[in-house]
């Protein structure tokens, strides 16, 4: 009987993938916090590869 209740105590099975979920879940936080943060920026750069891919724009 105290060797099972050791073994509930020791046993760490469904730790990692609980672990794995709320590191994923902070990575995408923090990407989506990046894109909202460089909103403008992003758009820039996306505004000159359309430019140079349409031929308005010279390098």
């Amino acid at each position: 009987m105290i060797q099972k209740m050791r073994n509930l105590v020791v046993e760490e099975e469904g730790q990692a993938l609980t672990e794995y979920g709320l590191i994923i879940a902070l990575v995408s936080v923090l990407l989506a916090g990046s894109l909202i943060l460089f909103k403008e920026q992003l758009a820039g750069v996306f505004t000159k590869i359309n430019g140079y891919l349409n031929g308005t724009t010279k390098s």
